[in-house]
């Protein structure tokens, strides 16, 4: 069969994320927590029959894929067609600093309004379209092989819509857990999902073994 496994990986935890500041297409290091979660993570994929490894060039997401790619021996590239969405003006903000500075702009945002972009950001649509171009570029490479695709939250909300069928507009009922491990197949009729939010291997949170 002529299809390419996919693990698909959002980055380990920021200061950002905690604080629900709006990151886009800012360079935000991972925090204490974060870089725990990717030794574990890189643990877990360590066996993996991976060929390759791509990673959006956002340091977050780089530092995660180098922990893979320390662990597997594997080559790791930077592609720039998997950042994050690009949030113009939010990024930066809080969503409660969102709230009071851009009410309207704020509830369009809050109710996925696929056409609708911040000033200097992108819509949805624009994003669903790069990134399910990447992937499937990506993947297209790969014919018979796994390769390990280390992102972002809106990179994998896009990849579990393209890959369930579901529009930009339908609620999320998933998760889009940092280092959760997710797992997709890639044919030339599109994306198929095998399994997500695998989070076994991060299941005792005891920061351990890691530099602060």
């Amino acid at each position: 069969m002529h299809a390419t496994r996919i693990i698909a990986v959002r980055h380990g935890e920021t200061a950002w994320n905690v604080d629900t500041r709006i990151q886009g297409q800012l360079d935000i290091e991972l925090n204490a927590k974060g870089r725990w979660q990717v030794q574990r993570l890189a643990k877990a994929l360590a066996h993996e029959p991976i060929s390759a490894i791509y990673s959006s060039h956002l340091l977050r997401a780089r530092a995660t894929a180098h922990a893979i790619s320390t662990a597997t021996g594997r080559t790791l590239q930077t592609h720039t067609g998997l950042r994050e969405r690009g949030f113009g003006v939010f990024e930066g903000k809080t969503f409660a600093e969102l709230e009071a500075t851009w009410p309207e702009q704020s509830l369009r945002w809050r109710q996925r309004d696929p056409m609708w972009a911040p000033e200097g950001g992108e819509s949805l649509t624009d994003l669903r379209e790069r990134i399910t171009r990447t992937a499937a570029e990506l993947a297209a490479q790969h014919l018979g092989q796994q390769i390990v695709l280390v992102a972002h939250g809106g990179v994998m909300d896009v990849l579990y819509r393209a890959a369930t069928r579901q529009d930009l507009q339908a609620p999320r009922t998933w998760d889009l857990g940092n280092a959760a491990i997710n797992r997709l197949l890639w044919t030339p009729d599109g994306f198929t999902l095998v399994g997500w939010s695998d989070t076994r291997h991060l299941e005792d949170d005891t920061l351990d073994e890691i530099s602060t």
